[in-house]
């Protein structure tokens, strides 16, 4: 029976990792062109101010697209470039960026804010939804091998309530930190891999 259950639970983890129903990586791949010139080949992104896409969680970019694209978050850039796109074209594009795999950035992150960050995340609780690791899971984006400036503004814009598209979440969470809690917590975001 126990066999049976870990067999169970095994191909259903197994299937979390499937692209989205219906989604089309090599249709993603043509698709997801124009973006690399900001997120970088295979979204492997080498400019701080853009988002490393490759390996994020394909839900939550889909989530993204779709928001830019109502209006629910804004950006000059990213709200024209989601406009266009069909539900179809943000699931191709969101598979194909899952499927890449991200490289490591090279940020050298302060130690003792590493320490300092890891110790006010865990106060926090940031693995309760990006869970160990900090890798995410369908809606809530996995942390690992982004930029520190990226991540530094988007916490940043989270407290300041610049940034609401996370039904309350990340605003409650950011709004108990400090200037030097976000800054210690990029620098241990940073780190990771």
């Amino acid at each position: 029976m126990m066999i049976k259950l870990s067999l169970l639970a095994a191909t259903a983890l197994s299937l979390c990792t499937l692209p989205a129903k219906g989604a089309d990586i090599e249709a993603g791949k043509a698709k997801a062109q124009v973006c690399f010139a900001c997120h970088g080949v295979n979204g492997n992104s080498t400019n701080s101010m853009f988002p490393v896409l490759a390996g994020q969680n394909a839900r939550y970019i889909y989530l993204e697209l779709r928001d830019y694209k109502e209006g629910a978050r804004s950006n000059p850039m990213m709200s024209p470039m989601a406009a266009a796109l069909s539900k179809t074209d943000m699931q191709d594009i969101a598979a194909f960026f899952e499927s890449r795999k991200p490289v490591s950035i090279p940020f050298k992150a302060d130690p003792a804010r590493v320490k300092l960050g890891f110790a006010k995340s865990e106060e926090v609780l940031c693995t309760m939804c990006h869970l160990g690791g900090l890798k995410g899971q369908n809606e809530i984006p996995r942390l690992t091998y982004q930029h520190y400036d990226y991540t530094l503004k988007q916490l940043t814009d989270f407290k300041a309530h610049t940034r609401t598209n996370d039904a309350g979440n990340m605003s409650a969470v950011s709004k108990t930190l400090t200037d030097d809690d976000i800054v210690n917590i990029s620098h241990y975001i940073s780190s990771l891999e």
